[in-house]
């Protein structure tokens, strides 16, 4: 299986080489020479703010700063976006051990312990741990293209909306799923040091994002064209937020 035809749906290589020209235009920012690193603690700061707030759990910036932001999903955001670092290693060689690890990251104080850790089958309403065949199929689908070779960004799409789709990590789906996409970018070099705040795209954009994955669901050429659609303008936006962090400490 590869992804290369989805390439052919209209419009969705100029939408990707569109957003891959805007990340190309903010690694260039003078900033990233010497305050690298702090570009990307604050890049994973609001990315987790918009990954909660995608879950329905929005505070502010500040509150995430001063550590008072205790809402466990919150928390949970926060963890998910702090182990991405340690987590690349084994992305590629082990998503599924990956993934089970973010649930954990993410699930804890929300999931109980039995089940962290265990995707369920979700799609089908199925119990924690049993994971509907269908389910698994996709599953096992999604491994594959994760330790294959694939463009990268294309890649990070399909993996955010696929897991998006199969609903295998109950609560904390959303939150497991925008972290295993934004690993894929780190991991396959498109943002090699984690400078791209993914998720203030797509919570910028949040109507569109709630019905481009909803069409990513159908598995119809124009579920998946909308979905590529929002997911390159979520990476161009996200671009700008990483320009805007970076014209801070200049």
């Amino acid at each position: 299986m590869t992804l290369a035809p989805l390439l052919d749906l209209a419009d969705i290589a100029d939408a990707l080489g569109g957003a891959r020209a805007s990340f190309d235009t903010a690694l260039r920012h003078r900033a990233l020479r010497k305050q690298g690193g702090q570009v990307a603690v604050e890049a994973g700061l609001r990315t987790a703010r918009a990954s909660a707030a995608l879950q329905g759990h929005a505070y502010d910036l500040d509150e995430l700063r001063a550590g008072t932001a205790v809402d466990p999903v919150v928390q949970g955001a926060l963890r998910v976006s702090q182990a991405l670092e340690g987590l690349v290693p084994s992305w590629t060689r082990a998503p599924r051990q990956v993934l089970a690890k973010l649930h954990v990251l993410a699930g804890r104080g929300i999931v109980p312990d039995a089940e962290l850790g265990r995707p369920g089958g979700a799609l089908a309403g199925g119990a924690p741990g049993v994971v509907e065949a269908g389910v698994q199929a996709r599953l096992d689908g999604l491994v594959q293209l994760v330790t294959g070779k694939e463009d990268t960004l294309l890649l990070a799409a399909v993996v955010h909306g696929e897991l998006l789709a199969l609903g295998a990590f109950g609560q904390v789906n959303g939150v497991v799923a925008r972290a295993a996409a934004r690993l894929t970018l780190i991991a396959g070099g498109f943002d090699l040091r984690g400078l791209l705040p993914v998720d203030v795209g797509h919570l910028d954009r949040e109507p569109e994002y709630l019905g481009a994955q909803a069409t990513f669901a159908t598995g119809t050429p124009d579920g998946l064209r909308s979905w590529l659609k929002h997911y390159a303008a979520a990476v161009t936006r996200a671009a700008e937020e990483t320009t805007a962090i970076c014209d801070g400490l200049v």
